[in-house]
This record gives structure tokens, C-alpha cells and sequence, in this order.
């Protein structure tokens, strides 16, 4: 057998064995979650972890992902599956990381009145975030999206309340409709849809739209956050966006989840409402190599759709 007494030939070895087991080397190094400093004043006092994949071209998405209470970035970038889609659909990932300082459990506080309004305290920190992946990375300011679960899902309808100029989408996983208070995690609100909408009108008073794409995510057994939010967050961004409550369209997908669709006058898709029977409180993963396939399990992350692909594809971020 011929010896290989170069670098280069090794490599070529290496290649060749690999190639013929069915397995392809990896052509760029994999990106890494890598913290963030210096991207603003952070008058909210939180962490910036970014994950951006090698060679982003300019003008790609950036989506901002914020997780649950008792959860930080790593977890959450660990088993949600976004980084799979940053691959393939060439999108850099933000990580807002809440600290025991701010919050006992390191929740969001999406219930404190000075970090849920326009230009103060967590929603500005994050809102600077986007600005530096804006700046730093090229990324197309008119294609920002925000995804969050649980307490981060309810900061996620902060953002999209607070910012409806910066963000062009949401995914609302077990969150709570916006300005509701930690009441709405416990017991349903009897407010109608006009009220719901005003307290997000209230939000950025006089912004005359387009009103983010919002999606929403819930398990049919939670108990932490009781499913009526679901029906609520709805009323509360059908009423924004000025479309009925009634849905255009129902679809069964994998796991018996069923997709409620909610259309403009032009047909267009701007609100989808997913309840996912058998699990409770938790963002929905499914571990596989198909594209429709993210994620790993973990406790809050159970086995049954994976709602970031889902989410990619309703905000047309993959082909």
C-alpha cells in the first residue's frame, strides 16, 4: 500500500474513505453560539448570543429567538432546531439570554411595565440586538423575525407590539397575548377582540402598519400557561392585522397538530394558529434528518412537530 507522507494526501484519503461509507465531509467550518457584547446601552440588562452560519451572504434573514423561565440560549439554541434552518435557509440567529439578576427564574418579564413598552428596558435591549445584526452581519432589515416560547413566547408578542416597524413576523409558542399580565397565564380574560387589539395599538400608538405575520403554538394540555391564550392571542392579532376571527382554511400535519389559517382580503396567509394535541407544556420538536425534521428532545421539548420548520415556512424564509 502507498504511504501518504503529506497533509494534503491524508486528507485526500480521508475524503475518499468517507465518501465511499455514504458520508460527505463538511466543505466550511460550523458555526458556533457565541456571545455578544457591546450591541447597545441594554437598558434591560440581558445577554446577546448570535449564531451566524459561515459565508451569510447580505440581505439575509435574521431571526430572534427567545427562550423559556429556567432556560438560558444554550438550551434553548440546543434543542429548538433553528440552526438547522440558518443553514439551509442562510439566516443568522439571535439569542436574548435572561439573567437571575433580572428574574428569580430567569424569565422574560413580560409583565413588567418598563420592560414591555417601545424605547425602555428588555424590548429596547432586544430591539438593539437586531440593530447590531443589521449593522454586523448584513442582514436585510425588512426581514427581522422573533420566536420565543412560554415566557420568551410572551416576550415574543412584546416585541412584535412594542416594534411592529422592525419586525416583519412572530411565532408565539405557549406565550400570552400582549399587556395581559400574569393573570392570562392562570385564567381566561373576557375581553373581546377590539379590546385585545387596542392594547397592542397602545403599544406604538399611530403606527398605521403592515402588522406583522404572527404565528401561534399551543399544546392542547397545557397546564402552565392554560390553552384559552391561544384563542385570545388570536383575537388579539386578527383584531390588529383587520381580519375576521373566523378561519380561511384548516390542515392536519404530522403529529395530529391542525393548522388554523387566517387570510388578508388578498389571501395571503398573516396569521396560523397551531394546536398540537398530546402535550403540555412545551415547544414542539421532531428529532429527523427530513427537512420538515428539527430539534432534539428535552424536558419543555417534547416529541411530535417541529414548529421552527413550520415557522421558517410561514414566513417564506426557505424556497
Amino acid at each position: 500500500m502507498a504511504r501518504f507522507g503529506r497533509p494534503a494526501a491524508v486528507a485526500s484519503l480521508l475524503a475518499m474513505t468517507f465518501a465511499l461509507a455514504g458520508f460527505a465531509l463538511p466543505l466550511r467550518a460550523a458555526a458556533t453560539l457565541t456571545q455578544v457584547s457591546g450591541f447597545g446601552s441594554n437598558p434591560g440588562a440581558l445577554r446577546m448570543y448570535s449564531y451566524v452560519p459561515a459565508g451569510l451572504p447580505d440581505g439575509s434573514p435574521v431571526v430572534v429567538a427567545l427562550h423559556g423561565c429556567a432556560q438560558s440560549a444554550s438550551d434553548y439554541y440546543g434543542h429548538i432546531g433553528w440552526s438547522k434552518y440558518a443553514e439551509a435557509y442562510h439566516a443568522a440567529l439571535i439569542f436574548p439570554e435572561q439573567t437571575s439578576a433580572n428574574n428569580p427564574l430567569s424569565c422574560f418579564n413580560w409583565y413588567v411595565a418598563g420592560d414591555i413598552a417601545r424605547g425602555q428596558g428588555e424590548a429596547l435591549s432586544i430591539k438593539q440586538m437586531v440593530d447590531y445584526a443589521v449593522t454586523r452581519y448584513g442582514s436585510d432589515r425588512h426581514r427581522v423575525y422573533v420566536t420565543g416560547f412560554s415566557a420568551g413566547g410572551a416576550m415574543a408578542a412584546v416585541m412584535l407590539a412594542t416594534y411592529p416597524d422592525v419586525f416583519a413576523g412572530g411565532a408565539i409558542i405557549a406565550g400570552l397575548p400582549y399587556n395581559c399580565g400574569t393573570i392570562c397565564q392562570y385564567q381566561p380574560q373576557n375581553k373581546t377582540p377590539a379590546q385585545w387589539g387596542d392594547l397592542v395599538r397602545a403599544a406604538y400608538p399611530g403606527f398605521s402598519g403592515p402588522w406583522p405575520r404572527v404565528s401561534i403554538w399551543y399544546g392542547a394540555s397545557d397546564t402552565t400557561v392554560i390553552p384559552a391564550n391561544a384563542t385570545e392571542l388570536r383575537d388579539q392579532w386578527t383584531n390588529a392585522l383587520g381580519i375576521p376571527q373566523t378561519p380561511t382554511g384548516s390542515t392536519g400535519l404530522p403529529g395530529g397538530t391542525t393548522r388554523e389559517t387566517y387570510a388578508l382580503p388578498s389571501g395571503e396567509a398573516a396569521l396560523e394558529l397551531y394546536r398540537v394535541p398530546g402535550i403540555r407544556h412545551g415547544a414542539p420538536v421532531d428529532p429527523g434528518s427530513a427537512e420538515n425534521q428539527c430539534g432534539s428532545t428535552g424536558t419543555y421539548y417534547p416529541d411530535s412537530i417541529c414548529s421552527s420548520h413550520y415557522t421558517a415556512q410561514f414566513w417564506k424564509l426557505g424556497p
